[in-house]
């Protein structure tokens, strides 16, 4: 665009399809404001995982975003840096229709916050995965192929393994994780059981040369446990998180008037997957694992929360599904933008860097107080903050019903935020922190 004359926006301005108003691309033109950081000045988005050089750490996570040469090559081409491939088994795969449901907000469809996936791994014979997988390696030579594989005995394992490396795969995921199997023994049944994921890892790693990568799911209290297990088997990195067990009721994703458990993923399952990501990251017994982490990235924000917490690899899926291979431009622009503003060279340097921030519950000031305090010069009237305040908080707002002003209460207010969090206008902010009175 910057490289547009007048002549040619007007141009586009009376191409442009509208109703009864012009669309007046000048002047939206000009009210963006101009990068303060040239494209010279990018840093670049090299990252080593697993000791294998990714041009960026942004992969396609193993599920239908990925399940063929098609699809992985034009994702190739737009820029992702890898792909583990969508989960290779031997046993037979007939899926269901439909198999996703969607949780949409305030009724808007197109725009889900969560997503409801009954999906479950390749349904391509074997051979086939691995011939597919070979041509990408071979094709996109500077591209990273992990092979995703799940098995149902050790010589299952082993003969999948096998079968990725010698396909040239830089490496293996091992599924431990998929929600909806129908076969027992397989997926999260086995990431349940730390013993189960520390024999087969192992015996995986003992077949092959390539870096082993077990896939942890959110299925179970405490994911460490068989995080740890991975890691006592000899896994190079961890990919966390697969999708959580959920229930829709939507009557338009029964299949065949009947419902059932599948896993939930989506921009609402991203805290979840943090909290996860953080435990790893933080315990002693991990050190020296990398982590892949997974679960609601959409953006490059998402995705610099995952690096921050100690991710040096992502992986993206139901935003793909939502939004095409194309959000690779947001991902790489954006973080290379927020690299440059903070004058930061590589990515390595900012994984896990916010981790010395998080502490228990228990060590944090609860000596001092926030409050909050209103801007009445954008306060619209519309009473929330007072109705919140007073029937899910601590009753500190008092509000006038002739001048439709709020008012904080200050010695009834514990800081708690609810109403700065419920204000449709962003007229409640903060003030600075002080001593709490209550402890003075």
């Amino acid at each position: 665009m910057a490289q547009c004359t007048d002549a040619d926006l007007e141009a586009a301005e009376q191409a442009c399809i509208r109703y009864d108003w012009p669309i007046r691309i000048r002047e939206m033109l000009h009210a963006v404001s101009s990068d303060d950081t040239t494209d010279d000045d990018y840093p670049s988005l090299v990252i080593d995982f697993c000791g294998i050089h990714c041009e960026n750490p942004f992969f396609l996570a193993s599920s239908a975003v990925c399940t063929n040469y098609e699809m992985v090559a034009r994702a190739f081409d737009a820029g992702w840096a890898g792909v583990f491939y969508k989960t290779i088994c031997l046993q037979e795969i007939k899926e269901v229709s439909p198999r996703f449901d969607a949780v949409h907000s305030n009724g808007t469809h197109g725009d889900f916050y969560g997503f409801r996936n009954m999906e479950q791994l390749s349904e391509n014979p074997v051979d086939t995965d691995f011939n597919i997988l070979s041509r990408l390696k071979q094709n996109y030579p500077t591209k990273v192929v992990i092979a995703s594989i799940m098995g149902q005995t050790e010589e299952q394992w082993i003969e999948l393994a096998s079968m990725a490396e010698r396909a040239g795969c830089d490496a293996i995921e091992l599924n431990f994780s998929c929600p909806q199997m129908r076969l027992a023994g397989m997926g999260s049944d086995v990431g349940q059981n730390p013993e189960l994921v520390a024999i087969y890892t192992t015996v995986v790693k003992h077949a092959v040369k390539i870096p082993v990568i077990p896939k942890m799911t959110p299925n179970i209290t405490h994911m460490i446990h068989p995080a740890m297990a991975a890691n006592f088997g000899g896994a190079d990195a961890i990919s966390a998180i697969n999708t959580i067990k959920s229930v829709t009721m939507d009557h338009q994703a029964e299949v065949a008037e009947r419902r059932t458990v599948s896993g939930y993923s989506g921009r609402a399952v991203k805290p979840i997957a943090l909290r996860f990501i953080l435990e790893m990251a933080q315990s002693k017994l991990m050190k020296g694992l990398e982590i892949s982490g997974i679960g609601g990235i959409e953006t490059w924000r998402d995705a610099l929360e995952f690096i921050q917490l100690g991710c040096s690899n992502v992986q993206v899926c139901t935003a793909v599904m939502q939004y095409g291979y194309r959000i690779i431009d947001d991902l790489t622009l954006g973080l290379q933008h927020y690299m440059a503003l903070r004058g930061i060279e590589h990515v390595a340097d900012m994984v896990g860097e916010e981790l010395p921030s998080f502490v228990m519950p228990h060590d944090l000031d609860h000596n001092t107080v926030v409050f909050p305090i209103i801007d009445h010069d954008i306060c619209v009237g519309c009473g929330r903050c007072e109705i919140s305040c007073n029937d899910g908080g601590h009753q500190a707002i008092a509000f006038d019903q002739d001048t439709r002003r709020p008012r904080i209460i200050g010695k009834k207010c514990v800081g708690c935020h609810l109403c700065r969090l419920v204000c449709p206008t962003g007229a409640i902010s903060t003030t600075r922190r002080v001593v709490n009175p209550k402890y003075k």
